[in-house]
């Protein structure tokens, strides 16, 4: 089941005026904050990558993955949803405690050769 659009916009609404985007993936969503991602939106539910303020949040920190195969998130209940200030410093905590993406290099344009067979 993916999530809905509506959910994924009431969670950036919770998340205002924070600097947060999500982009849909898969039929789910990554969340994105300062641009680097710091969480899913998958079945409707919030889950956070872990990192080490995660247990400065214990109401927030229960592990599971948040699809089959991946690897252990922070799942938010739906109730902690609501506390706009405890989630919101969550996910900005999240982003400050992460690395800022590595730049992709440019993509090489491969060169064009002329077909001398006309």
């Amino acid at each position: 089941m993916s999530s809905s659009k509506d959910t994924v916009a009431w969670i950036l609404e919770q998340l205002e005026p924070l600097d947060v985007r999500a982009r849909a993936m898969f039929g789910e969503y990554g969340l994105y904050c300062d641009e680097k991602m710091v969480a899913l939106i998958c079945n409707n539910t919030l889950f956070v990558k872990p990192t080490e303020i995660s247990v400065e949040f214990p109401s927030l920190a229960d592990r599971m993955p948040p699809y089959p195969g991946a690897k252990d998130y922070c799942r938010v209940p739906q109730e902690s949803l609501d506390d706009v200030d405890q989630l919101q410093a969550f996910i900005q905590r999240t982003a400050d405690a992460m690395p800022l993406p590595k730049k992709k290099p440019p993509k090489k344009k491969l060169p064009v050769v002329a077909d001398e067979s006309r």
